[in-house]
């Protein structure tokens, strides 16, 4: 791998041809098996867009997904997706409709196996595949059966392991978790949120990584960003504990963020995922500004350690504006690579 490999959050848009653009949960606008080979299709032309902009650890783009939470509880036996309650989601930051928990929480089945399988066939980089967090899971969900937050958290937490392990049998290279949540729990990050995270990775050979960010560029993401202040110092009380963590990587967000950059160095020791490219903005960053965001963070961090990313997941973005972000992700890690 090059000096500051590149790689994205996780998601892409959906070509318009597939799902209604520009939004989170867009429907889909195909079914049955022209739904499943859109999917596919969608996965192939992810992975070529990605290649073309030079990013060096591909995903599938979670084309398959129509969200990156409910994408993984549709396979789950337990939850009841027509009875749904209106819960306050990230501590009330905004109110969804949400399915309900009501039994045991099993599989169904493989659960990422078609899409997972498919990109390994068609890419020959570094192949990472994202997860939701189990936080983040009971964070979007309404509980009727365990009673006890933890309880049904450590039961995600199971579950996604029995899929890791096998997404690293069909040759996945880095399995993310996405935990928004972290950002907002800081207390129960601490408590048992890193402890859920280590049940979903036990056993994995493969590199691991956990992505924490403010959200997507979403009006109720850039309001609440807003009330935050000038700095923002979550991160300071968690990740001194995700550096004793057994994760690889962690995954933060620093374009345009009020994160001081002096805090990456509390992640000692971990590859960190630096985000370089705002998806709050439709303003496209240049190459050099991608080189000064990694140039800031290789003050804190060795730049063996420095993997250049998204602060977040592109799902609700224009296609053309997201490819313009890719194009530049490529050139500036590249850009960066001359300087050093």
């Amino acid at each position: 791998m090059p000096l500051y490999p590149t790689t994205i959050a996780g998601s892409l848009p959906k070509p318009a041809w597939l799902a209604e653009p520009s939004k989170l949960w867009a429907p889909w606008r195909l079914a049955g098996a022209e739904l499943d080979a859109g999917k596919r299709d969608a996965t192939l032309l992810a992975l070529k867009l990605q290649e073309d902009a030079g990013i060096d650890v591909v995903t599938d783009g979670e084309q398959s997904r129509q969200h990156f939470v409910h994408g993984f509880l549709e396979f789950v036996d337990g939850i009841d997706f027509t009875r749904k309650v209106e819960m306050g989601i990230r501590a009330d930051r905004y109110k969804a409709m949400v399915p309900t928990v009501t039994s045991e929480l099993r599989l169904k089945g493989r659960v990422h196996a078609d899409e997972a399988r498919l990109a390994r066939a068609h890419t020959t980089r570094k192949l990472k595949f994202t997860l939701p967090g189990p936080m983040t899971i009971i964070d979007t969900i309404a509980d009727a059966h365990y009673g006890d937050r933890v309880k049904m958290a450590m039961a995600f937490a199971g579950l996604l392991n029995t899929e890791a392990r096998a997404l690293a049998v069909d040759g996945v290279d880095v399995i993310q978790f996405d935990e928004p949540a972290f950002n907002v729990y800081m207390r129960e990050v601490e408590e048992w949120g890193i402890e859920a995270l280590h049940r979903a990775i036990a056993g994995l050979s493969c590199t691991t990584a956990v992505h924490i960010c403010y959200g997507y560029g979403i009006k109720a993401n850039i309001d609440w960003k807003a009330t935050l202040g000038g700095e923002w110092r979550q991160y300071e009380q968690i990740f001194p504990a995700l550096a004793r963590s057994r994760i690889d990587q962690v995954s933060i967000e620093c374009r345009n963020s009020r994160v001081p950059t002096s805090l990456l160095k509390l992640l000692d020791g971990k590859d960190v995922q630096v985000g370089v490219i705002d998806v709050a903005t439709d303003e496209v960053e240049t190459p050099e500004q991608v080189a000064a965001v990694i140039a800031d963070a290789a003050k804190y961090v060795a730049k063996e350690k420095i993997i250049a990313g998204t602060n977040c997941g592109m799902a609700p973005m224009r296609a053309d504006i997201a490819l313009a972000k890719l194009v530049a992700l490529g050139k500036g890690a590249a850009l960066a690579r001359k300087k050093s």
